[in-house]
């Protein structure tokens, strides 16, 4: 079970994007990395091809991000944090380390 998740709001302790917060939108498990809504852009290159209609320029993509420059981030308090897990109602759940909270309620 992982602490960070698709679908989690998360916040950007460490790199040129420290501070945005955003949505994950995928995790990649064996480099330990995620890929956040917004963050960590960076542009690539597209050869136009005319037969598919695909103009040639500069794009811009979320590139991954070390899962461990990342923080679970709590909409309601406004603040980031720690995930740990703990056994409720007879199966295992995620909850907020600083104030107790489930996360997977």
């Amino acid at each position: 079970m992982q602490k960070i998740r698709k679908g989690d709001e998360v916040k950007v302790l460490a790199g040129k994007d420290k501070g945005k917060t955003g949505k994950v939108l995928q995790v990649i498990d064996g480099a330990k990395k995620v890929v956040v809504e917004g963050v960590n852009l960076v542009k690539k290159t597209v050869k136009a091809n005319p037969q598919r209609g695909i103009d040639g320029g500069f794009n811009s993509q979320e590139a991954p991000i070390d899962i461990s420059n990342v923080a679970w981030f709590d909409s309601k308090t406004q603040k980031a944090g720690k995930v740990g897990f703990k056994i409720a109602d007879g199966k295992k759940v995620r909850y907020l380390k600083s104030n107790g909270h489930l996360i997977d309620a």
